[in-house]
């Protein structure tokens, strides 16, 4: 089984990594911090950090034909946890805003730092999706 790297030309160009890597039908969603396509961190806060992040997250999904409900797994690192529980309700909202009701299994990490030094939340996770939705990437 061949992989396959993810890179939707709507995220900033990788160097050294993939925004995803497919394997079969299994989409592997490198870590995404709140870039935008300036390749700068979205001001705000936690809030619009995790709405960009979330979005990247997304993107990449929707570049092989995925959608929300193929999320099998979701972790968020995090170098402030109090900040992401205090803004909680407004974080759930903008989920079920970018993803509606699915919830798949997740984790919250705390950490000290992040590759970008104004970055607040780094998200990854794994999606299966189904064969017959699935668009293969060519290389």
């Amino acid at each position: 089984m061949k992989h396959i790297p993810v890179n939707p030309a709507a995220l900033p160009t990788p160097s050294g990594y993939s925004h995803g890597t497919l394997a079969g039908n299994t989409l592997h969603l490198g870590g995404q911090t709140a870039l935008d396509a300036d390749m700068k961190i979205v001001p705000g806060g936690i809030v619009e950090q995790f709405r960009q992040a979330f979005g990247n997250v997304l993107t990449t999904l929707g570049e092989v034909g995925g959608l929300p409900e193929d999320l099998v797994s979701v972790t968020i690192y995090l170098t402030d946890i109090p900040d992401y529980q205090a803004h909680g309700k407004e974080i759930g909202r903008v989920w079920r805003e970018l993803a509606g009701p699915v919830y798949p299994a997740m984790a919250g990490i705390g950490c000290t730092a992040l590759w970008q030094p104004d970055a607040l939340i780094e998200i990854l996770g794994v999606a299966v999706i189904p064969e017959e939705r699935l668009v293969r990437p060519s290389r």
